[in-house]
């Protein structure tokens, strides 16, 4: 029972210096709050008995490594795993309904609903930072009409002004980048959610 006293960052350092029943004692002070952050996201207890042992098969091989360097934060650390796990069990689930493209540049409309519960926010942000990355990997031509387009909400024309091409060069330019986005998301089987 001595142990319920020692701080969690004097556990992970015990544990890193090979006292495996430190991580027992961290893991039975926090499982009940990690268990029921993962539930209240799944709603499956199989599924979160799941998540909540790769969770700690990510602490385990984190802390084994050396890799560790948040010393006094590991509950929030753990939360933060187990956070990610729910993530990509919803994208290699296809639990959430995959992107459809219509033509009309549906893939920003992830980003656009206002009333999100807490589940759909953390997967919707997810799926910005996501959007984000991709917008990264285009040609600065294409990334710098996407940009203007989607998230400057410019027209054309003003696009055409601004950057001193033609409408059309900017038309194709978009084009182009909705293609490119497109061509990885199926190449990586990427899933974003609305």
């Amino acid at each position: 029972m001595k142990n319920y006293t020692l701080t969690d960052a004097v556990l992970v350092n015990n544990y890193i210096k090979g006292e495996e029943s430190a991580l027992s004692v961290l893991i039975e002070r926090h499982k009940q709050r990690i268990y029921s952050f993962i539930y209240s996201k799944v709603f499956d207890r199989d599924v979160s008995e799941d998540i909540f042992q790769d969770t700690f098969i990510k602490v385990i091989r984190t802390l084994k490594n050396g890799k560790y360097n948040e010393e006094g934060k590991f509950l929030p650390w753990v939360m933060r795993i187990a956070h990610n796990l729910v993530i990509d069990h919803f994208r290699k689930g296809n639990r959430m309904p995959k992107f459809e493209d219509n033509g009309e540049f549906s893939i920003f409309s992830v980003i656009s609903d206002g009333n999100l519960n807490a589940e759909r926010r953390i997967i919707k942000d997810q799926v910005e930072e996501d959007l984000r990355n991709l917008i990264q990997e285009l040609p600065e031509d294409q990334k710098e009409v996407l940009v203007m387009r989607m998230y400057k909400d410019m027209s054309f024309k003003e696009i055409s002004d601004k950057t001193g091409v033609s409408i059309n060069t900017a038309l194709g330019r978009m084009r182009y980048a909705l293609i490119n986005l497109r061509k990885v998301i199926e190449k990586n089987n990427i899933v974003l959610t609305n």
